[in-house]
């Protein structure tokens, strides 16, 4: 998730959407081709619980049981022209990194970058340098290419197998999903608006006849397939249905593809992630181009997220052969304001 470019958050629907490419797509991998190996402690996750790219990357790490390995950093979800900030530690300053915006960590890589300034991304603590910003790839490396530091017992969440069908369903789910529901959101004019709302409740019907019958998008386990559909949905009630006016339904309203989400929702390494005050607060109080009040809802109420689903039915292993990964860190933990 990018801030609002040159024009700042006031930018957002007043311009066509248009999703740009991750500029810093170096790869951290085991044999360090890119001259960024993977080593326990040299890297920081940069991310906000508000951005559903940098969900992704929250709930990989959580599953594959490397926050020993990557320490991470939660930037306010409240972002300034000036880009994300690190208000939440304290003295405005991330305790690793010393900086007090990302912009700080980009301007290190390449002074004078044009793009914005975007979540997930990781940072090279000895130098302070942005290694990249491509969220596309950086959970797909922390499951293949930090494998020497997961946990005992993480999952395979890209078994080889089954990467076809994993990226030609992630591939859809991007497209008509992901960023579907931003162009209805920040869409400029009706015509837009509507092809952009309709790709979404046609790729979400073709999903929930899916999930009818399994447990999961792709085999019988948790995959990257999933991880990447639910940070969509979880937030789907609380800001796209209204926010984006992806209203057709809602997600409560959709009897498998909410049970799904719930089901992943109650899953450790899930919905402990999820902030839903960060959700709401960024959406509603930065996109003052979509919401110039600022006034950020009050619902929905979020206790149904917790209620059974009965998913456990159509069989499934949620981990495979591995097992569930341990406590979230005291310090990751959600504040109750911000969970169900």
């Amino acid at each position: 998730m990018s801030d609002g470019g040159d024009d700042g958050n006031r930018s957002y629907g007043h311009k066509k959407f248009k999703r740009s490419k991750s500029h810093f797509a170096d790869r951290i991998t085991a044999d360090g081709r890119d001259g960024w190996p993977v080593a326990a402690g040299r890297y920081r996750l940069v991310v906000s619980r508000a951005c559903p790219w940098a969900s992704r990357a929250l709930v990989s790490r959580r599953l594959l049981g490397l926050e020993d390995a990557l320490s991470l950093a939660v930037v306010d979800p409240i972002q300034d022209d000036r880009s994300w900030r690190f208000t939440l530690d304290p003295g405005g300053r991330d305790p690793v990194l010393g900086i007090r915006f990302l912009s700080e960590a980009y301007d290190r890589r390449e002074a004078g970058y044009p793009g914005g300034v975007s979540v997930p991304a990781v940072v090279d603590v000895p130098s302070g340098e942005l290694v990249t910003n491509d969220y596309q790839q950086i959970t797909l490396d922390l499951a293949t290419e930090w494998t020497a530091l997961h946990r005992p017992g993480a999952p395979d969440l890209y078994p080889r197998a089954l990467r076809d069908e994993i990226d030609t369903v992630m591939g859809e789910v991007y497209e008509d999903v992901n960023n579907g529901v931003y162009r209805a959101g920040f869409a400029t004019g009706q015509e837009e608006y509507e092809r952009a709302y309709e790709g979404v409740f046609r790729r979400l019907d073709l999903l929930a006849r899916r999930l009818a019958g399994q447990r999961y998008l792709v085999g019988d386990t948790i995959t990257e397939a999933d991880i990447r559909l639910f940070t969509t949905l979880v937030r789907f009630d609380a800001v796209y249905h209204g926010h984006f006016k992806c209203n057709r339904w809602k997600l409560a309203e959709n009897p498998v593809l909410w049970a799904y989400a719930r089901d992943l929702h109650q899953t450790p390494g899930f919905g402990d992630t999820v902030d839903f005050d960060h959700i709401k607060r960024h959406y509603y109080q930065v996109h003052t181009g979509i919401n110039p009040t600022g006034i950020v809802p009050l619902g929905p109420d979020l206790s149904g997220w917790l209620t059974p689903h009965r998913r456990e039915e159509l069989g499934g292993r949620p981990f495979g052969d591995g097992t569930l990964p341990g406590p979230v860190p005291e310090a990751e933990r959600v504040p109750p304001r911000g969970r169900p």
